[in-house]
């Protein structure tokens, strides 16, 4: 079976990759997300469980996972996000990580796929989607999303520009030839800048809220990296086409997946802690 037969396919040319294409698809984006963050409940779990199934899709056709076995995953992860919005943490997790063993387990058994590519793509889509749900569903849920989200959207773009205007040394040109010190320090500065701001506005302690955003933004970044090294392993630029100018989902989430996952996991430990 072709690796790029199902939707969304890869591709090894280049988005257009304009400033201007980057905004225009950029803006709808952040604003259905900041929307479906305030509605909550089921408006945020759908608009999460659509995008980890196209993160997982994606992974998927990267990994040339037959169409059959990205099905069952689809399913995995769908059932993993509405358990998680009716408040069944654990055994969401629990699920998930037995899903991706058994899965795992029978993709080398039976010589399908790689078993690595199986089960990680399962952890890689479904443990940031059960942290986001999570999130949200705490009684401060609102603002931590927004300052999540918030945080690595200015990372992001913050490092952009750094990067662009500064230049200098590069970080890794091995496995993302873009990056630059200067990039990462203008990632971090604007992360801690927007989450002072969000702090202020979700009555969380702001001093500690844009320390917390400065580390964040280097998790982040290490997110953006993984993805990087990913698709250089399997051998193509971007994760998909969906995206005009930023490529596909897992292009424009790399970072939120271990910012989202590291936030839940500190805060369900310091819930056990109690």
């Amino acid at each position: 079976m072709a690796i790029t037969d199902p939707l969304p396919s890869v591709t090894d040319s280049p988005p257009p990759s304009g400033l201007w294409t980057r905004i225009a698809v950029a803006v709808p984006l952040i604003a259905i997300a900041l929307f479906a963050v305030m509605k909550g409940e089921l408006w945020f779990t759908a608009l999460v469980s659509v995008g980890v199934l196209l993160i997982f899709a994606e992974w998927a056709v990267m990994h040339g996972i037959p169409r059959q076995w990205r099905l069952i995953g689809l399913v995995v992860l769908a059932a993993g996000c509405f358990a998680t919005e009716l408040q069944a943490l654990f055994p969401a997790i629990l699920g998930l990580l037995a899903a991706a063993g058994v899965l795992g387990i029978l993709a080398r058994l039976f010589k399908i796929c790689d078993a690595k590519s199986m089960a990680g793509g399962l952890l890689y889509a479904g443990l940031p989607a059960i942290a986001l749900i999570w999130l949200r569903d705490q009684p401060q849920g609102l603002g931590l999303v927004v300052w999540v989200l918030t945080l690595v959207w200015a990372t992001d773009i913050f490092a952009y520009f750094a990067g662009r205007t500064i230049g200098g040394p590069k970080i890794a040109p091995k496995i993302s030839p873009k990056k630059t010190w200067a990039g990462l320090v203008g990632g971090v500065i604007g992360a801690m800048v927007v989450g002072w701001f969000v702090a202020r506005w979700a009555l969380f302690p702001a001093a500690l809220f844009a320390s917390l955003s400065g580390g964040l933004a280097v998790v982040s970044q290490a997110g953006d990296f993984f993805e990087s090294w990913l698709k250089r392993r399997v051998g193509v630029k971007d994760s998909g086409t969906l995206l005009p100018g930023h490529g596909g989902i897992m292009d424009r989430v790399d970072g939120l997946v271990p910012v989202a996952v590291l936030v839940a996991a500190a805060l369900i430990l310091k819930d056990l802690w109690r």
